[in-house]
């Protein structure tokens, strides 16, 4: 009797640390804060690695989340929806990037403010955005660039031009 009294006991302990991880880990991760947030939209030409959760900053600071990217059927635009949390208020005027995390490999928004006097309301739209750069054709244009319009091709130059 006193062996399942003592299973009981442990049983009730795993269930209790498990509900205090997962309390801690709703905290840090911060689950509670999109709910009490607002919901901003950014349309970019090129969003990259960006993916749903990634973080949104201002001044490197996070004040939200990527809630989802569709894409817009009309403009072929991606439409990124944003949580903020409700005590940043931003500039009407301010610019959304996609910025690279690093290298390696994954992306998020940073967020520059304006100079506006009005805020940016829930449910609103920043209409600066920039998108982003894709590393690996830029690094191809500097070792390949591409000949002027007009110019021989380089089996032409070789071979001393058309015969």
């Amino acid at each position: 009797m006193r062996a399942q009294w003592a299973e009981t006991a442990m049983g009730l302990l795993v269930l209790a640390l498990a509900a205090g991880f997962l309390i801690y880990s709703l905290a840090v991760t911060g689950a509670d804060k999109a709910r009490s947030g607002y919901e901003l939209t950014a349309r970019f030409g090129e969003v990259g690695a960006l993916t749903p959760g990634a973080k949104v900053s201002v001044a490197g600071v996070k004040v939200g989340t990527v809630s989802r990217i569709t894409l817009d059927p009309k403009t072929f635009l991606a439409v990124a929806r944003l949580s903020i949390e409700s005590k940043v208020r931003l500039p009407s005027d301010s610019t959304a990037k996609v910025t690279s995390d690093s290298l390696l490999g994954g992306a998020h928004i940073a967020i520059a403010p304006g100079g506006a006097t009005d805020d940016l309301k829930p449910g609103g739209e920043i209409e600066n955005t920039q998108g982003a750069v894709d590393l690996f054709s830029l690094i191809g244009g500097v070792l390949r660039p591409q000949a002027p319009a007009g110019a021989p091709t380089n089996a032409a130059a070789a071979s001393g031009g058309a015969h």
